[in-house]
């Protein structure tokens, strides 16, 4: 048993899991307070003739709090109908909150609506909002003249985005032959075009095949962010997305904001972390061990053996350090390993795990 008093040595070195702590931002550039979003719900005739004059509503935003910092990338993670295109209509000023109040960059958004628009821009993402009969460039010039650009700095700022977004080349062609993530990148090339300070991106990725998708993050994350320095906030509802890609994490669940967080941070704080493990010895007293000291969740099968090797789940608490003492543990026990790695927490389990965790701190509270 040699195996296991190296497991034990190995996790009794290793430090507790830290608690979570949410940065500061001092100074944000859009910062949202009590923010509550009701509306009218659809009543059948049956329910009309009932009670003519009831008004009943539904309410799709819960009191929401959240600061952007300048230059972030900030995800908006959750399911369909969590309330993120509703949240980023009304930061565009589209639709006027019941209650709360929203600022970008020192700005009253409700006081002030136009000195707003000129900071922050929601970049479409729908296709039927670009002329496909014109080429990349004369779009980008029809939407200069909306917003009142001279004709020479339009051309000039026209051909500087181009280049930004790498469509230079294909700033003479025709919209409609363009691929699915060119026209993303047009209709992102389109929104800077008045030099906005923050970017909404609802779902950008949404219509792209995972190749396109990928490159666009990329290109969203090294250009946009990094070298322009624009902020931007990007509603998803793939964790994969907003994980990979955001510097922090909101997560909306039925209008209420449930976790922020940085993504590495807010996995741990929410659950621990899953790792898949492919093994010819699936039943090896090492993993029981890891069990018993508290270092892993039980092994479970998560496929069945494949030429002698099977596929375990385990649940690994105290990130990365800590799942590398496990590997070392199973390692030095003589237990065969040809895969382990990380596995991406769903949408579904965070979820899960919030609602989880919030029902304990009520029983507590």
């Amino acid at each position: 048993m040699s195996g296991l008093t190296f497991g034990e040595n190995v996790v009794a070195s290793l430090p507790r899991p830290q608690p979570l702590r949410r940065p500061e931002i001092p100074s944000p550039i859009v910062s949202v307070r009590g923010v509550v979003k009701r509306f009218p719900m659809r009543r059948g005739w049956r329910e009309i003739a009932r009670a003519p004059f009831a008004r009943p509503v539904a309410t799709v935003l819960h009191g929401i709090d959240l600061d952007v910092a300048p230059g972030e990338l900030l995800g908006i993670l959750g399911p369909n109908g969590a309330g993120k295109s509703t949240l980023f209509k009304i930061l565009s000023t589209v639709l006027l909150p019941d209650s709360g109040t929203v600022r970008v960059d020192g700005i009253d958004a409700i006081a002030d609506p136009v000195a707003v628009r000129r900071r922050l821009v929601p970049a479409s993402i729908e296709d039927r909002s670009l002329f496909w009969r014109l080429s990349a460039r004369e779009n980008l010039l029809v939407y200069a003249a909306l917003h009142d650009i001279p004709r020479a700095e339009a051309r000039r700022r026209s051909d500087e985005l181009l280049e930004l977004v790498q469509l230079a080349d294909a700033g003479t062609k025709l919209v409609n032959s363009f691929s699915s993530g060119m026209r993303q990148r047009l209709m992102i090339a389109r929104a800077l075009l008045a030099r906005p300070q923050v970017l909404l991106l609802d779902e950008p990725t949404r219509s792209l095949d995972p190749i396109s998708a990928r490159t666009f993050r990329r290109f969203l994350r090294d250009v946009i962010v990094n070298e322009q320095r624009c902020t931007v906030l990007l509603a998803t509802h793939s964790a994969e997305e907003a994980f990979d890609l955001a510097d922090r994490v909101a997560v909306l669940d039925r209008g209420r904001l449930v976790a922020t967080g940085r993504s590495e941070e807010l996995v741990r704080e929410i659950g621990d972390e899953r790792y898949l493990v492919a093994t010819r010895a699936p039943e090896h007293p090492m993993f029981a061990e890891l069990e018993r000291r508290g270092m892993s969740g039980a092994a479970r099968r998560r496929e069945a053996a494949a030429d002698g090797w099977t596929m375990l789940e385990l649940e690994i608490a105290g990130g990365a350090d800590r799942a590398a003492a496990v590997l070392d543990a199973l390692g030095g026990a003589g237990v065969p390993i040809a895969r382990f790695e990380r596995l991406q927490l769903s949408l579904a389990d965070m979820l899960e795990r919030i609602v989880a965790r919030s029902a304990r701190e009520d029983r507590h509270a």
